[in-house]
């Protein structure tokens, strides 16, 4: 079904990215695979295209723009060219709109410029060690003195958490009778004494983006590296939550996308027992379902675009988009690792990748059983 949500401005910035990311980033994606992550500098080459600082204000060194789409269009590009650019969506779609709505004029002129060109990249560190989706229950704390806020705990799960040299650390700083209260938002700068990264996880996908365990030892962060008001940041990961579900539905949904792509191609040329794949009932009716599938899909992601632009995007909306998505990911990629066979479960075939990678979308940002714990309560249930 033709897609109406994006323009001609869109379409254009989409070209842009195919060409960068078909000469800059598909070619090293196995050697930068085996490293575990993307090379810094890379950041800094996305910027000088605009994708680090599409919505940073132009007085900041960015391109200023308010739409949410280009983000997307982002997303949907990498996706499409079956590649990944470690955390780098972490950066824009997530840290990035905590310091554009809470920043002070002080932080901004301080972190936006760098964060534009690529030479600050930010991480957000909420999961701890044995509390998962319960924010509320995290153990971090932050005391406040004079001098600023002594920070101790462990983070981990951390995507960027190696290389960014800004981390939005959420740490109890209060314990109010509402759990949800007294936690606050610390952005601890690279090189602060007591700042420590573990070695980054190994992980069954996501290859290049390093994800990694942080720990905070009597961290003195400064009263100016507050974001936002003390005691609210339960409230500000809140109200950014429908974006970030959005933004992962879009990335399943191109994903999905890019494995029955690669799929079709695959059995138009493979052949077995002297007829090509494609040819096989079985082959195509799994590849007709398949294509609905995608179809639903794309049209559930548009509509929740849309209502995103409109600033109509309810968080049980949101957490349809997300779950349907991400749930129809993971299906379709199942059933396109089968009709590749053997050759499937070998990595240096796109369909093992997309395979590897998708199975955490249904956990990040949320599970998809938080997703339906949403909904029910949406229902009334």
């Amino acid at each position: 079904m033709q897609r109406t949500v994006y323009g001609p401005e869109h379409e254009a910035f989409a070209e842009a990215l195919r060409a960068f990311l078909t000469n800059e980033v598909v070619p090293h994606m196995a050697e930068w695979e085996d490293a575990g992550a993307v090379p810094r500098n890379l950041y800094r080459q996305v910027a000088k295209i605009g994708v680090t600082g599409i919505q940073v204000p132009a007085e900041y060194g960015g391109a200023g723009e308010r739409s949410f789409l280009f983000n997307c269009v982002v997303t949907e590009q990498i996706a499409y060219a079956r590649a990944t650019l470690g955390a780098l969506r972490v950066h824009t779609d997530v840290v990035m709109p905590y310091v554009m709505s809470y920043a002070t004029a002080e932080q901004k002129a301080r972190w936006l410029p760098g964060m534009a060109a690529g030479e600050l990249m930010s991480a957000i560190a909420m999961t701890e060690p044995g509390t998962g989706s319960d924010l509320a229950g995290m153990a971090t704390t932050a005391r406040r003195t004079d001098e600023g806020w002594v920070l101790n705990g462990a983070k981990t799960f951390i995507s960027g958490g190696s290389q960014a040299e800004l981390i939005v650390v959420v740490a109890r700083t209060s314990r109010p009778e509402d759990r949800r209260g007294g936690l606050s938002l610390l952005v601890v700068e690279e090189g602060m004494p007591g700042f420590a990264r573990g070695k980054n996880l190994k992980k069954l996908g996501l290859l290049t983006q390093d994800t990694s365990e942080l720990f905070f030892d009597d961290v003195l962060v400064p009263h100016a590296n507050l974001l936002g008001e003390e005691g609210k940041a339960f409230q500000y990961l809140a109200s950014n939550l429908a974006q970030e579900r959005l933004s992962i539905a879009v990335n399943a949904q191109a994903q999905a996308v890019a494995a029955l792509e690669v799929t079709l191609a695959y059995v138009k040329q493979r052949s077995v027992f002297g007829k090509p794949l494609a040819g096989f009932q079985n082959t195509k009716f799994v590849l007709a379902d398949l294509e609905t599938q995608v179809t639903a899909g794309q049209v559930l992601v548009d509509r929740a675009l849309a209502d995103h632009e409109a600033g109509a995007l309810s968080a049980p909306d949101a957490a349809k988009v997300k779950l349907f998505c991400t749930e129809m990911q993971g299906r379709l990629v199942d059933a396109c690792l089968q009709l590749h066979g053997g050759y499937g479960y070998v990595r240096e075939y796109d369909i093992c990748r997309l395979y590897a990678d998708a199975r955490v979308t249904r956990i990040y940002g949320g599970t998809s059983e938080v997703m339906k714990s949403i909904i029910a309560k949406s229902m009334g249930l």
